[in-house]
């Protein structure tokens, strides 16, 4: 039997689940299921433990590794499952040798008790991210490079620095090998991504920052054709990263930005760097370096102390930010942050506000949708038929294309999700 990794989260889980998948496959573990967990809602856990259950129905012989940031960060919660078999931290799940070492355990028939179920250590002692070279992601016409890992910040919200530790980057000369890797695998674009990719240099002999990894990917593989970064942090985007933005086409025009309010007393609480000023003044910079520039942003709703008027600046900020792909997260307590101790908003009216966030986020949209009707788009065709264009709107193709071929396709119309190809 071959190993499976079922995957919950950001786009980084999924490269390290392809780490995850090469490196168990090589120490020779078979008949396992990984399940790459997320710790950034008490949802995603919940999720991640339904799951659990489900593939354990489905393969009762199959041993359970949980893994990921939501085990690393409560793993007596996994643990205390019957279901699993081992609990794997978040700094050795990607070692060849973790799963050469534990393969014995999982080829015998055992009954551990919780404690000796985890394999998790401290992952703020953990210093270096060490690349890891994969050729390609299962099933995607993209390809994903991890630059960075875990995050020096200490947002009020956010238990994620304490499932990944603190912030540690890549050397630039190894993801240009890896993009370079990726693009002779037939990739033709590859998206850079990490926790926090804005604080990238971290640690680097000369702290280089995100803005020249992407001048050097760009210069040093000229075949790459399209080059595009995972969610960014505006008030540490550099010098070289915007005027990459104003002047490399195969940058791609589309940014998803961690803006999560639009109040500053809110913002002040999470604990954000920003104001509500430096998003619109940065949003309304990087479209006059970029005109097509198609902007995304975190949100959250009914973070503690948030009243009515300040979950009516959030909603204004959409149109101020000229933003189009909203993800919408009703606030989560997360045990051991300090929002949790803050007065919380009642779950009704959390649940309400972000029923409206995303209301309004479907008519930021919309607009976006009719605005391309007519116009002439190249399309990195996915599966099933449904492409992306270079600011990441999806395109339902007329006809069928495989994965990762690149075309340009004259939109007809739209469907309130989708642009439709003529």
């Amino acid at each position: 039997m071959s190993i499976d990794v079922v995957t919950f989260g950001c786009r980084l889980n999924t490269y390290e689940s392809e780490v995850i998948r090469n490196a168990a496959s090589a120490a020779g573990v078979d008949d396992a299921i990984v399940v790459n967990t997320c710790a950034v809602t008490a949802e995603a856990v919940r999720q991640a433990r339904q799951s659990i259950r489900r593939l354990k129905r489905e393969r009762p012989d199959a041993k359970i590794v949980v893994t990921g940031c939501a085990a690393q960060t409560e793993p007596q919660t996994f643990a205390s499952m019957p279901e699993v078999a081992l609990v794997a931290g978040n700094d050795r799940k990607l070692e060849r040798e973790f799963w050469r070492d534990q393969r014995r355990t999982l080829g015998t028939t055992f009954a551990f008790g919780t404690e000796e179920k985890c394999r998790v250590n401290d992952i703020m002692a953990v210093r270096e991210t060490a690349p890891h070279l994969v050729d390609g992601i299962e099933g995607r016409a993209r390809a994903v490079v991890q630059v960075q890992n875990g995050c020096d910040h200490r947002c009020t919200f956010c238990i994620i620095p304490f499932g990944r530790g603190n912030s540690r980057s890549v050397p630039m000369g190894e993801v240009v090998a890896q993009v370079r890797r990726l693009v002779e695998n037939r990739y033709r674009e590859v998206v850079l991504t990490g926790v926090d990719i804005t604080s990238y240099g971290t640690g680097l002999p000369g702290a280089p920052r995100l803005g020249k990894l992407v001048r050097q990917i760009l210069k040093h593989v000229p075949d790459l054709e399209r080059l595009r970064i995972s969610s960014i942090d505006s008030v540490e985007a550099d010098a070289d990263l915007l005027d990459a933005l104003a002047d490399e086409p195969r940058l791609m025009p589309h940014l998803h930005l961690s803006l999560q309010h639009g109040d500053d007393l809110i913002l002040k609480r999470m604990k954000r760097r920003h104001s509500r000023a430096d998003a619109v003044a940065f949003t309304d910079q990087v479209r006059r370096l970029r005109p097509n520039i198609v902007l995304g942003a975190d949100i959250i709703a009914g973070f503690p102390t948030e009243t009515e008027d300040m979950f009516a600046r959030s909603r204004d900020l959409i149109d101020e930010c000229g933003l189009t792909h909203l993800h919408v997260f009703p606030y989560s307590e997360r045990p051991g942050t300090p929002a949790a101790r803050m007065p919380q908003v009642p779950h009704a009216v959390r649940k309400e506000r972000a029923r409206l966030l995303r209301q309004d986020g479907e008519a930021a949209l919309h607009r976006h949708l009719d605005r391309e009707v007519g116009a002439r788009r190249r399309v990195l065709a996915e599966a099933n038929n449904i492409g992306r264009t270079e600011q990441f709107t999806p395109v339902r193709l007329a006809a069928h294309a495989e994965p990762g071929a690149m075309m340009d396709v004259s939109i007809a119309a739209h469907d309130g999700r989708h642009l439709i190809a003529a």
